[in-house]
C-alpha cells in the first residue's frame, strides 16, 4: 500500500478566494486526521498550519496539495530535489492537463489518497544551466520545457546546437523549445512538435518558426545532453522556463540541457490513459 502522507503543504493560485476557502476545508479535515499542514504566507491565517515558503514546503512535505492551473503546479515542480516531490493537483485554471482533480472531487480524492487507494505518475524533469564564459551564471529545472526566444523586435537568431558534444545544426529561427515529454502538450506542440506519451525517455528539440523549411521538430534519447550556443549580437534574447520564469541572454552564452535526477511524481487516484487524456483535453479525432 502506498505511504499514507504525515505533513501535508497547500499552495493556492494568487488571487482566488475559492481556491483559498477550499484549502481553509481541506486543512481542517486535514487536521482531524492528525496531520501537520504546511502554508505559504498568504495562508498565514488558517488555524493550526504552519507557514513556510514554498522551497522548505518541497524540502519537507510528504505531499503537497496544489489549487489552481497547470501552471501553479509547475511553480511547485521546479522545485524538485533528491526527496521525491508528489503533487496533487486541484484544477481551478482551464485545460488541466497536470491538475486533473476537479473542485468538487477534492475532498473525496484526498480520503481516498488517505485510504491508500492512489498510485503516482513519475514524470522526468530537465535540469538547466546558463554558461557563460564557461562559468555558470543561471541553473534550474523545468517539467514542461526550456525555450530560448528572442524579444518581440529581435531579428532571427542563430542557436548553434550540439548534441554529446556532436554539432547538429543552426538552427535560424526566432528561438528554440527543449521539452520533456509532458512538455509535449504544451509549448512544445504549438510549433508543430509531435505528442509523447508521458513515459517515453526522450526529450524533444522543436524550433520556432524556423527560417529554413528543412529545420523540424527532433526527438532525442532523454540521455543526450543539448548544448544551444547563442549567437544574436545587439539583440534581446531571453531563456524561459515553464513559461514561466525569464532570465536575459547574453551574445556568446550557452544553454546546456540534460535530464535532472530528480522527478515530479503527480498522485492519481484514477488510471489516466494517454490516449484517454487526448481525446478529453484535445478532443482529438473530433470535427
Amino acid at each position: 500500500m502506498p505511504e499514507t502522507p504525515k505533513t501535508v503543504g497547500l499552495v493556492v493560485k494568487r488571487g482566488r478566494a475559492e481556491a483559498a476557502q477550499l484549502a481553509g476545508t481541506i486543512a481542517g479535515r486535514l487536521r482531524t486526521r492528525g496531520v501537520s499542514v504546511l502554508v505559504e504566507p498568504e495562508l498565514g491565517d488558517l488555524p493550526e498550519a504552519r507557514v513556510v515558503d514554498k522551497v522548505s514546503m518541497a524540502r519537507t512535505a510528504d505531499l503537497i496539495v496544489v489549487f489552481g492551473g497547470d501552471g501553479t503546479l509547475l511553480g511547485v515542480a521546479r522545485l524538485a530535489g533528491p526527496r521525491e516531490l508528489r503533487v496533487l493537483g486541484v484544477n481551478l485554471g482551464g485545460l488541466g492537463f497536470l491538475t486533473e482533480v476537479s473542485t468538487a472531487d477534492a475532498l473525496p480524492t484526498l480520503d481516498r489518497v488517505f485510504a491508500g487507494d492512489y498510485h503516482l505518475d513519475r514524470r522526468t524533469t530537465l535540469a538547466v544551466r546558463v554558461l557563460r564564459d564557461g562559468a555558470a551564471v543561471a541553473s534550474s529545472q523545468v517539467l514542461n520545457d526550456a525555450v530560448i526566444n528572442k524579444g518581440a523586435l529581435a531579428r532571427i537568431i542563430d542557436l548553434h546546437t550540439s548534441v554529446d558534444d556532436e554539432y547538429l545544426c543552426v538552427y535560424k529561427a526566432d528561438g528554440l523549445i527543449v521539452a520533456t515529454p509532458t512538455g509535449s502538450t504544451a509549448y512544445s506542440l504549438s510549433a508543430g512538435g509531435p505528442l509523447v506519451g508521458p513515459g517515453v525517455a526522450v526529450m524533444l528539440l522543436a524550433p520556432i518558426c524556423p527560417h529554413t523549411l528543412t529545420l523540424r521538430p527532433l526527438v532525442l534519447a532523454d540521455t543526450s545532453v543539448v548544448r544551444v550556443h547563442l549567437q544574436a549580437p545587439d539583440q534581446e534574447v531571453f531563456l524561459t522556463l515553464d513559461g514561466q520564469e525569464g532570465i536575459p541572454l547574453r551574445d556568446g552564452d550557452v544553454v546546456e540541457v540534460m535530464r535532472s535526477p530528480h522527478v515530479v511524481a503527480l498522485v492519481r487516484t484514477v488510471q489516466r490513459s494517454v490516449l484517454g487524456v487526448l481525446r478529453d483535453k484535445l478532443h482529438w479525432g473530433e470535427r
